[in-house]
């Protein structure tokens, strides 16, 4: 669980927004963002099957000559869940640094100078 979110709910999410922008991109970029990924189509689900067989056609990845071409939507999803992870341990360190000078504040902050005047603030 995330913040009340399952991963399940965040990569639902991540797919709709894939989707969707998808759907508005023009076929030259495309295209040209299945040749730089090397891979074919968004994703293969029945919800968008004739988009996907039309991006496939129009698929000019350097792995369609081999026959065996990934989904750019697997691929982009795989490349989000291994930032989320590395942004989350970031996120993480900071966390444990912010409460560790919380600590230091609360147990330092009351402290006496020794080489003060004791009667200074009378």
């Amino acid at each position: 669980m995330l913040n009340g979110y399952s991963v399940y709910q965040i990569s639902i999410f991540q797919v709709v927004l894939l989707n969707s922008t998808w759907g508005m991109l023009e076929n030259n970029t495309k295209t040209d963002l299945e040749s730089q990924l090397n891979c074919c189509g968004l994703l293969n689900v029945s919800n968008s099957r004739p988009q996907f067989e039309a991006d496939l056609e129009n698929c000019r990845a350097p792995c369609k000559k081999q026959g065996n071409c990934p989904t750019c939507g697997d691929k982009m999803l795989n490349h989000a869940t291994e930032a989320l992870k590395i942004l989350g341990g970031v996120g993480l360190f900071f966390s444990f640094s912010e409460i560790l000078g919380v600590w230091l504040a609360v147990r330092y902050r009351n402290q006496k100078d020794p080489r003060a005047n004791p009667s200074a603030f009378l």
